[in-house]
């Protein structure tokens, strides 16, 4: 079995478990080799309401650029009218880059 592969199952296990509502959607993370990515998910119409990229954040180190990144999403999502999400963290573990993205997300204003 792949990372890949082992990633997407524990994917499939969170998201059974995770899921967003218009009061409380749902904060996606992807994290590839060279970027973050965020969207916060209204899963009830399946519609995105905002969504970042560390890719765009000018920033030194992977884990800069995500903390960047989740300071511009928690200000879009405020203006939208979001304040509190349910954070799913797409089948990645808790430490490193997704623990300072979540980190700076709550810093940012967002409740989770």
């Amino acid at each position: 079995m792949t990372t890949t592969e082992k990633r997407d199952r524990r994917h499939r296990r969170v998201r059974a478990k995770v899921s967003g509502t218009k009061e409380r959607p749902r904060l996606s993370v992807f994290k590839s080799n060279t970027r973050l990515v965020a969207q916060i998910i209204d899963d009830a119409s399946g519609k995105t309401i905002v969504a970042v990229s560390s890719h765009t954040e000018k920033a030194k180190t992977p884990r800069e650029r995500a903390e960047a990144a989740a300071k511009t999403l928690a200000r879009m999502a405020i203006e939208s009218g979001v304040k509190q999400v349910v954070f799913d963290r797409g089948g990645f573990q808790y430490v490193g880059t997704i623990a300072a993205f979540a980190d700076a997300a709550r810093a940012g204003g967002l409740e989770f």
